[in-house]
């Protein structure tokens, strides 16, 4: 068997995208009328791999100051090499936030990058198992008022999602009454034949979360996500045994003990993990092992143009987050995008890595950095 050539990663290049909300938006704990993105391009020979993560700017100059050296002329054949030696050189940095979603983006980039000079879709790179992953439409935001959730969600329906997910929580879990009223008129436009989540962002206490969720079980909700926050396993395990629907956490992990511990205390009916922020495609990977080996299935947690992937090659996958923001900054961002029907994504199985291709010159004028 003739070995693969070594390719060493010639260079990183790293931008800032921002894009404008197309209303104001916020959840239990929020609010934001912009999303942006650092996309990282890494290079290697004639090849370019794309990765990105929705982060404050400053994961950019991460990127640039603690992470470009360490993986340039690292082997392009091996992003796991080149993940676990940024996680080591950036140790004193701190390992989650800013830090965890730079070393997210640069892997992704890797992997990509991977994909491409061996010519296959980072799907079967990693080993698929399916040919295509359910997906949930999510958005919701409790700065909606009536008009525009029945608009959002009629539209979710029009495009023939069968799941789809709200955000309530609202003011810390300082308007329960809302959140509850919101939550039934999306039961009343969605119908008892459509999958109805709930996500609080950790808004609740866990007594609050059990009192409200004994509610979301009577209308016939599958879904609670961050009823707590994802750093209380005690509370988290509270609600969990208290409540018929299923609570779920993890969109925070950044460190393969963050996801155990979810999993090992019995905190969570599934795992929610996401790349762009627990250490790309590399950990992912280990985070969903984990899960399994509790037998539990995993979510993806928004960033739906890198899941997409990600979920073909997850044999424990429920489904994937197509959330309303990333999916119209990554039609904005990319060309290649992948695009839902009834309910289910398959991305292009004859496009190299992720299929993905940066339109630089039309997003130009949404780079700040």
């Amino acid at each position: 068997m003739t070995a693969l050539p070594d390719v060493p990663v010639e260079g990183l290049d790293v931008a800032v995208y921002r894009l404008p909300t197309d209303r104001p938006e916020a959840d239990g704990t929020l609010q934001w009328d912009a999303t942006t993105a650092i996309v990282v391009r890494a290079r290697a020979g004639d090849r370019t791999g794309t990765g990105w993560t929705y982060a404050d700017p400053m994961t950019a100059a991460a990127v640039r100051g603690l992470l470009t050296g360490v993986v340039e002329g690292r082997s392009a054949l091996h992003p796991q090499d080149a993940t676990h030696a940024m996680a080591r050189a950036a140790r004193n940095a701190g390992v989650r936030g800013v830090v965890a979603m730079a070393i997210s983006a640069v892997d992704v980039a890797l992997w990509d990058l991977k994909a491409r000079l061996l010519d296959v879709p980072l799907a079967v790179l990693l080993g698929a198992v399916r040919q295509d992953s359910a997906v949930y439409a999510s958005g919701g935001f409790t700065s909606y008022d009536d008009a525009a959730t029945r608009e959002q969600l009629a539209g979710w329906l029009d495009r023939g999602f069968d799941q789809v997910k709200i955000k309530i929580g609202e003011s810390w879990g300082g308007a329960v009454a809302r959140d509850l009223a919101r939550t039934r008129l999306a039961r009343e436009v969605v119908g008892d034949e459509v999958a109805l989540l709930v996500d609080a962002n950790g808004g609740y206490t866990a007594k609050q979360a059990v009192r409200v969720g004994r509610q979301l079980d009577d209308l016939g909700i599958v879904w609670f996500e961050e009823p707590v926050s994802s750093d209380d396993l005690a509370g988290l395990r509270l609600v969990r045994r208290s409540l018929d629907c299923d609570v779920t956490a993890g969109e925070y992990g950044a460190r393969i003990e963050d996801f155990a511990a979810l999993c090992g205390t019995g905190a969570v009916d599934c795992l929610q993990i996401d790349a762009s922020r627990c250490g790309g495609v590399t950990e992912w990977l280990r985070a969903a092992a984990v899960a399994a080996g509790h037998g539990l299935e995993v979510s993806a947690h928004c960033v739906p143009a890198l899941h997409a992937h990600l979920g073909l090659a997850t044999p424990n996958l429920r489904h994937l987050e197509w959330f309303h923001d990333h999916e119209r900054f990554e039609t904005r961002l990319f060309d290649g995008a992948p695009e839902p029907h009834r309910g289910r994504v398959r991305p292009d199985p004859t496009a190299p890595g992720l299929g993905l291709t940066l339109r630089e010159a039309d997003v130009e004028a949404l780079r700040v950095g």
